[in-house]
Parts: C-alpha cells; sequence; structure tokens
C-alpha cells in the first residue's frame, strides 16, 4: 500500500497493447498507427514487457501475462470488448487512445472499466510520457528527454506543441499526460500522483476546467506543497471561458475566483507556455522564501529602465542598496556607475564589476532577488561577464536570475548560465516576470499554510436566529432578503449595522426621522428590487420631518411608475453614518460555478461596478487571510495611511467583518450572494450601512454530513476532533488534527525514534522524512484524510523558579481514504518513551470514529510480520489479521466500520 494506487497506469512493469493487426487498415485507427511508431521509437530497452493483444493469441495466454495497463487503440465500435478483455487478464489499469467517443459511449466505458476494477486515463486524450522508462505510450510524438518536471495537459493540441517547443529548447520530463474531456481518471488523480512521484521535482499544468472543486483543490494544495506548481489556464476572458467549456466539457467558473483559488493552493498562474516552462524552471530550484524587491544590475541605462518598469507594472518593488552598502560600493566601480536606483553599471562594466555589484546586492538585506542584464557593448567578453555571474551565485542563496540581450554574440554566455544553474532570459521584461513567479510562489504558499476553522476566535454569533431567519424567507418562497432582514442577519454574527426601522406610511416616515435625529436616509424596501439606486430608491440627507414626509410620497409614487410589478413594504428610515471622512468599501459574496462561495472586498459607492476594484479569497478566513485579501484591492493604500487628511482607517475592524461574513458563509450554504455596500470604515471602526443579501435552497447546517461543508471548495479545519486525554500513569496530551505548523515537531518524532521503531512504521532504514513527504503528512485534506496527533508539553525548570515550555508530537495516528471511496488505509506511530501509556490504543480509536463519520465502511491497514506488538494491539481493537497476498512480509489487517 506504500505504492500510489495510479502507480500500475504511470510505472507499469508490463504492458499490453490493442491495436488491430498491421496488415489491417481497417482496424489500424490514425492513433493506432502513431502509437506503434512510438512504441518502436522508444530508445534503448525498456523495462516493460510489451505484449500484443491483437497478436499474442489465446484469452488464456494474455490472462497468464498479468499485465500491469492495457494500452487501447482501436475503432470506436471495439474499444468496450478490448476493456473488458483487460479485466478478465487482471490489468489493473487502462489506457485508450482514441478520439472521437461521444460522451454516452465514454460514460459506459467508465462503468466498465468501474466494475472490472480497472483505472482508465482516456479515452479522447493522447495518452502519457514516462522517459525514465522509455514508455512512450501517446500519439503525442516522439518519446521527450528525461527530466525532473512533470507537465499535465487537458488539450492533446497543446500537449504536442509544448513537447515540441521542449525538445527545441533541451527540457526533459518526468512524466507527460494528456487528459480529455471525458477521461475517469482526472487531473486531481494526476497531481495526487505527481505529488508522491520522487521523479517529479516540480509541476506543470494546462487546465480548462475542472469536475470537482473540492478534489482539484485538495490535489493541488497537496502536490503544491510538495513541489512547485504553475499553471497555465485557458479562459481569461468570457469568450476564452465559453471556448474552454466547449472543448473541456468541464466547469471553468470565473476567471477571477480561479485565481484566487490558484493563489489559496499555493500554485502559480502564468499566461503562456513559454512562461510556463521558465516560471517551473525557476521554481524547481527551491530559492528560500523571498519578497518583492528586485535589484537590477546592468551595463546599460535602457535596458535596465525597461526592466524598472516591468517591475513596478506587475506589482514587485525595486530593490536598493543600503547607503552604506552604495557607499562601500561605489569607489570599485567605473566612474560613470550610478547605484541610485538601478545599479548601472555603465557600458565600462568588466565581469569583475559585475561580480562585485551582485555580491554587495546579495549581501543587502532591503533587496531580495537579483538580475543581472547584459547588453552587448565594444571589447566586452560576454561570456566572462556570465562566468563572473556564475561565480557571484555560489556565494548566495537569493534568487539570481540572467538576461544577455542581442543573439549570435551572446550564445556562448548563455550557454555558460546555463551549465551554471542560472534561469536567462532575452528581454528584461521576460526576466522580471519570471522573478514575479518566484515572488508569487512564496507568498501563495503562506496562503497555503493557512488552515482556519469555521468558526473564528470572536464572540459567538446567534446561529439560532440567523438559521430562523433565513428559513423563514425561503418558506415564503423569496430569494432577495430585504435592507432590514439583511441588516438582521448580519448583527446576528455581530457586524455592525446603521439603525434602520421600516415606515409603511409618509406619517410615520416623519415621526421616525424625528425620532432618530437628523440627517437621516430613506431607502425603498422591496423584495422585488436588487438595487435600490436603479429606481432612485435613494434619498441621502433628509434634514427635517416634513422633507421626510414628501420623499416618501415622491419614492414610493416614483417606484411604482419605474416598476409596477414590484412589491413595495414601505421606506426604510436610518440615520446618515456619522464619520465624515470615512472609507465607503464593499463587502461581499459571490457563488462561483466552479468553486462554490467567494468572499470579495474592494472600494464601494455607488460607483462600484465602474471602479472595478475587487479582491477574491475562498473561504474560510483566518486573520491572516483577511488581511491579504485587504492588501490585494486598490482601496488598501487609501485605508492604511488615511486619504486626503483623514486618519487612517481601523484595519482591525474592517478585518473582523471578513471573519464574520466567512463565518455566515461556513454556516450557511443557502448564501448565494451578498453586498455590503457601502461599509463605512474609519478610524473608530466599521459599519454596514447598506445591505443585499441573496439566498437559495440548500442543506440545512446541522445535517447528517454538514460537518463536510460540501459547499466549500476548502475543507475547514476540524476543530471539534480537539480533545485532552489522560495518560496512564499521569500526565495527559492534548490531541487534535495536524496542521501544517507541525511538520518540524513531527521530524522531530521521527528523528527521536529507535531504528527499530522506524522499520516497524516505514519499512526502510530511514532516518528522517524527505521533504516532499513531510510536506504531503502535515499539509492534508482533511476531506480525503485525516491525521490525529498527540501532543505533550514539557516543562523545564529555570534558575529563577519559573519553567520553560515546549510542546513535542508523542503520537500520530492516519486514515485516507482509498479510491473506491469505501474504505481507507490507516497508519499509527508512538513515541518509544510513551509506550504502554495507552495512547497508541486510544489514537487508533479516534481515527477510528473519524473514518465512520466520513461514512467510511472499512478501515484497513499493512503490519510487518515480524512487529508482534502492533498485531496484538491490533487483535485487542478488533482487527482481523490476515496473510497479505503480494507480499509475505506484511499482514493485512482490517475492521468493519459498520456499527
Amino acid at each position: 500500500m506504500d505504492h500510489h494506487f495510479l502507480t500500475p497506469l504511470f510505472m507499469p512493469a508490463s504492458v499490453v497493447v490493442f491495436a488491430g493487426p498491421p496488415d489491417d487498415p481497417e482496424r489500424q485507427t490514425r492513433q493506432a498507427r502513431v502509437l506503434r511508431a512510438a512504441l518502436a521509437a522508444a530508445p534503448g530497452a525498456s523495462p516493460p514487457q510489451f505484449l500484443h493483444g491483437d497478436t499474442t493469441g489465446t484469452l488464456g495466454e494474455l490472462a497468464r501475462s498479468r499485465a500491469d495497463l492495457a494500452v487501447i487503440a482501436l475503432p470506436a465500435g471495439e474499444i468496450a470488448a478490448a476493456l473488458e478483455v483487460a479485466g478478465r487478464i487482471a490489468c489493473r489499469s487502462a489506457l485508450i487512445i482514441s478520439d472521437g467517443i461521444e460522451p454516452e459511449q465514454a460514460a459506459q466505458l467508465k462503468r466498465i472499466a468501474r466494475r472490472e476494477g480497472v483505472h482508465l486515463l482516456g479515452p479522447n486524450c493522447l495518452g502519457f510520457q514516462r522517459p525514465q522508462l522509455n514508455l512512450n505510450a501517446s500519439a503525442a510524438g516522439p518519446l521527450a528527454a528525461e527530466g525532473s518536471l512533470a507537465m499535465v495537459s487537458q488539450s492533446g493540441a497543446l500537449t504536442s506543441a509544448m513537447l515540441d517547443w521542449a525538445r527545441q529548447n533541451h527540457v526533459g520530463f518526468s512524466q507527460v499526460v494528456s487528459l480529455g474531456p471525458n477521461a475517469a481518471v482526472d487531473l486531481a488523480q494526476v497531481l495526487d500522483f505527481l505529488a508522491a512521484d520522487n521523479r517529479t521535482q516540480s509541476i506543470v499544468v494546462y487546465l480548462e476546467g475542472i469536475s470537482s472543486a473540492r478534489r482539484f483543490m485538495s490535489a493541488l494544495r497537496s502536490a503544491a506543497h510538495a513541489k512547485p506548481v504553475v499553471v497555465l489556464k485557458a479562459g481569461r476572458r468570457s469568450a476564452g471561458n465559453e471556448a474552454a467549456l466547449t472543448h473541456s466539457r468541464a466547469i471553468v467558473g470565473s476567471d477571477d475566483v480561479f485565481d484566487a483559488a490558484l493563489r489559496r493552493a499555493g500554485a502559480v498562474r502564468v499566461r503562456s507556455f513559454v512562461e510556463l516552462f521558465s516560471a517551473a524552471k525557476c521554481l524547481a530550484a527551491r530559492y528560500r522564501p523571498v519578497g518583492k524587491r528586485l535589484a537590477i544590475i546592468t551595463n546599460g541605462g535602457g535596458p535596465g529602465v525597461l526592466a524598472a518598469d516591468w517591475v513596478s507594472e506587475i506589482g514587485l518593488q525595486l530593490g536598493r542598496l543600503s547607503p552604506d552598502g552604495a557607499l562601500a560600493l561605489s569607489p570599485q566601480l567605473p566612474c560613470r556607475a550610478s547605484l541610485a536606483d538601478l545599479l548601472d553599471l555603465s557600458a565600462e562594466a568588466t565581469p569583475e564589476h559585475f561580480r562585485l555589484a551582485l555580491e554587495a546586492a546579495a549581501a543587502d538585506p532591503a533587496i531580495d532577488g537579483l538580475l543581472a542584464i547584459y547588453a552587448p557593448q565594444i571589447g566586452s567578453d560576454a561570456a566572462e561577464v556570465a562566468r563572473a555571474v556564475v561565480r557571484a551565485k555560489a556565494a548566495t542563496a537569493k534568487p539570481l536570475l540572467g538576461c544577455w540581450m542581442g543573439d549570435a554574440s551572446v550564445q556562448e554566455a548563455r550557454r555558460v548560465l546555463n551549465d551554471g544553474g542560472i534561469a536567462n532570459f532575452r528581454t528584461p521584461e521576460a526576466a522580471v516576470g519570471a522573478f514575479g513567479n518566484i515572488a508569487s510562489f512564496y507568498a501563495n504558499q503562506q496562503l497555503l499554510m493557512q488552515t482556519p476553522p469555521p468558526m473564528s476566535s470572536l464572540a459567538q454569533p446567534d446561529v439560532e436566529a440567523a438559521r430562523l431567519l433565513i428559513e423563514s424567507v425561503l418558506a415564503e418562497r423569496r430569494r432577495t432578503l430585504t435592507e432590514m432582514e439583511s441588516k438582521a442577519l448580519l448583527a446576528a454574527f455581530h457586524i455592525p449595522v446603521t439603525q434602520t426601522v421600516l415606515a409603511r406610511s409618509a406619517n410615520e416616515a416623519m415621526m421616525l426621522a424625528t425620532q432618530l435625529g437628523f440627517p437621516v436616509a430613506l431607502k425603498i424596501d422591496s423584495p422585488d428590487i436588487a438595487h435600490k439606486s436603479d429606481v432612485q430608491g435613494v434619498a441621502l440627507n433628509i434634514q427635517s420631518g416634513a422633507a421626510a414626509r414628501d420623499t416618501f410620497n415622491e419614492m414610493v409614487a416614483r417606484v411604482k411608475r419605474l416598476q409596477p410589478q414590484a412589491r413595495i413594504n414601505g421606506v426604510t428610515v436610518q440615520k446618515m453614518a456619522r464619520a465624515r471622512r470615512g472609507h465607503e468599501v464593499c463587502v461581499g459574496l459571490v457563488t462561483d460555478e466552479a468553486f462554490g462561495p467567494t468572499i470579495v472586498f474592494g472600494a464601494g459607492g455607488t460607483m462600484i461596478e465602474l471602479i472595478a476594484d475587487r479582491a477574491m479569497e475562498l473561504p474560510p478566513l483566518n486573520q491572516f487571510l483577511a488581511r491579504r485579501l485587504i492588501e490585494r484591492a486598490r482601496v488598501s493604500e487609501t485605508l492604511a495611511t488615511g486619504w486626503q487628511g483623514g486618519a487612517p482607517a481601523d484595519l482591525e475592524a474592517l478585518e473582523q467583518v471578513l471573519l464574520r461574513v466567512s463565518e455566515m458563509v461556513c454556516e450557511f450554504p443557502q448564501l448565494r450572494e451578498m453586498d455590503i455596500n457601502p461599509l463605512i470604515v474609519d478610524e473608530t471602526g466599521a459599519v454596514a450601512v447598506d445591505a443585499r443579501i441573496v439566498l437559495q435552497p440548500g442543506p440545512q447546517a446541522g445535517s447528517p454530513r454538514a460537518f463536510d461543508y460540501p459547499h466549500l471548495a476548502i475543507l475547514p479545519y476540524p476543530a471539534r476532533f480537539e480533545q485532552i486525554w489522560p495518560l496512564a500513569g499521569g500526565g495527559e496530551v492534548s490531541v487534535r488534527p495536524v496542521r501544517p505548523d507541525d511538520a518540524q515537531m513531527l521530524q522531530d518524532l521521527v528523528r527521536g525514534l529507535k531504528p527499530e521503531s522506524r522499520y516497524f512504521r516505514f519499512a526502510s532504514a530511514i532516518k528522517e522524512l524527505p521533504p516532499g513527504l513531510l510536506a504531503r503528512l502535515t499539509l492534508i485534506d482533511y476531506d480525503r484524510e485525516m491525521a490525529l496527533v498527540a501532543v505533550y508539553t514539557e516543562r523545564t525548570a529555570r534558575d529563577d523558579g519559573g519553567f520553560d515550555e515546549a510542546e513535542r508530537i508523542v503520537g500520530v495516528s492516519r486514515i485516507i481514504t482509498n479510491p473506491d471511496q469505501t474504505s481507507c488505509e490507516f497508519s499509527l506511530l508512538v513515541a518509544d518513551d510513551f509506550g504502554g501509556k495507552g495512547l497508541g490504543s486510544r489514537l487508533m480509536e479516534g481515527i477510528t470514529d473519524a473514518a465512520r463519520e466520513k461514512g467510511l465502511a472499512d478501515i484497513e491497514g499493512l503490519v510487518l510480520t515480524n512487529n508482534a506488538d502492533m498485531l496484538k494491539l491490533m487483535r485487542g481493537l478488533g482487527f482481523a489479521v490476515k496473510p497479505f497476498p503480494d507480499d509475505p512480509d506484511f499482514k493485512l489487517v482490517t475492521r468493519s466500520l459498520q456499527r
């Protein structure tokens, strides 16, 4: 069970090919001819044994081969029969390289594969390549060169184009996978395999759409935590979205929401497939975390200015030497050199000048990355300058990129940079963009590490009152809440709102306005009017009772004339917000077709559509995510510093509003749209002046699977599993689901084990967890797996009589849902010095309860035959112990979860 379930597909030990007899043109599809040529052209002796189903003979002879993978390239009418034969000869995976398969037939093939227990890639795809195995099971052209980069594409045409580009640019691959629109093995499963593949160091993805946001985000987050993932997504504009939907038959959704999802998953998005590979090359270097400050070292002012312009254009910052650094470096450079903004070494710069400037910039803490730009100069040796840059690279861990402009005169220099491991580009803009991808990657990794619970640590909201309000509106077959209902819902979650009272007559409006105190605002109240301003249903700064009365009459008459079918409840009266220099912002919710509810923040007011300032984030939020969301909106520049003499806004109050909206979104899947606009924010806090909320029918909170939050793309941190357990013999441990920041404590647990204990758990002689495995074990998707860690707090006495406390993980139990979605595999690890305290059995019972809550039917695991203590524990917990057919060194332990 250590191998991924797709290993037989992508790393088969043997392959059987159904392609029709070569001498029968009617049964030889175009894909079959290309596939035969690809298999024949694979260089060297390939480890897999190829058995051709059309020439092997009887089914009995095929059955004796027991191939891992069946490759089918037959006419449409013969595919189903071949797939059934593959199942009967115990193939664990199948690849269908045939195009023109209609969705109905594709669905039939999926049913056959599911019935036969076969993992199916295709149809309507080009197949895959595994250069390490010399395996070209594809119709995508010659076998790619071997490398550490994996590529997954939802377009066959672009797969071929990218492979052709890669051959010309000497880019190698660990795996190439072409996914068709009807693939049973989907993008999420392929990403999951590549995350665990030790041959893959970085992943590039061409994406058109997804079939399940939850599965996609789960796999992408897991992969991006283990290794860099770069995504090229089609359909940035509406026309492209429609084309992608037609081509991929997947859910496309809003491009802005896709951006937010990719950021939250820790991936980087690019705009062209050339940029796709350059970004992957830079990220695969695994530079340490960086910021946005890029120092530009150049021997030409013009190229440097072009680079600086692009730095500003894409939201980076120009890295400048500190005054002391500039003072120390200046005497060592030509007299015409300038260090004010750019490090312009002038046309007289020598290789040594480049080296000195790079080393000075690398040592400056105010600089995060370095870009060396070389423009050909008379008397200058481009290759020698490149060698100096390579020497400077050895002295820094900061990202160092190169841009050697020109062509014939700098070809040797580019080879030097390539050999030195320095990513280099032909234009300043491309080089700056590559650094931008590095900066984005590490910024997105910070977002990836956030695993907030559904409810914040703020005061408990009145969830029951909010539920009753939502249910009453839906019971009336209404979808849009009135302003008063919307504000009541916000108030239930402690979001400050302006006092609003409904007036049903002109005289009542006059009396209420007088009681509230002038000035007041009047707004039409109707469940049929979404935007009040469109029907002139808003009047501000009413200064007297008579004006309130007259405004009521005029407003109602006007709205009846403009929308005669609208139901009018009356007019709301509210006191105008006090703050004169308050900032008008908008906090809202949109429901995306692909990713579900998404929280929106940006500038507010009546010109919100014209300003088009909005940033997005997937729920749930915590304070870190809320602050990053605010910072991404353009309006944030005026909030933090004040505007036109105003005081800075209370950002903490704004963050709390965003956290409260996140709570609402997590708790109520019935919320479809929300606009809190304007939300007035000043130095004293935030208050919602107007609000509009739209509902949709949905599952009730508290339903049997409510903890799964099916309406969210990212499952919240399951804080409900947190508890305190006493230990046999005294003491206690805190038990909770694992978090990404547990990585170091988990590594310490493994390092501290006896060699025998490590071998029993991992069936190998490892001394510590590899970085990729450690990443996958700590950042998990709580939807498809669960890990409970037991944390013990050690107290150490200090000389002053006090105590120092340090936490350590002393045990961990884990389940991962199997591909059948009905069973799970478990693992258990307990620190040697905590054995015999009952911790192992408690952790197993806890993780078993988690599996049962997920609706799984069975739990299973592998235990080494000579691990007597573990086998004894399993029997004591009611597990059946059986021989494991695939390996006599293991026992298979299973237990039913049905009560």
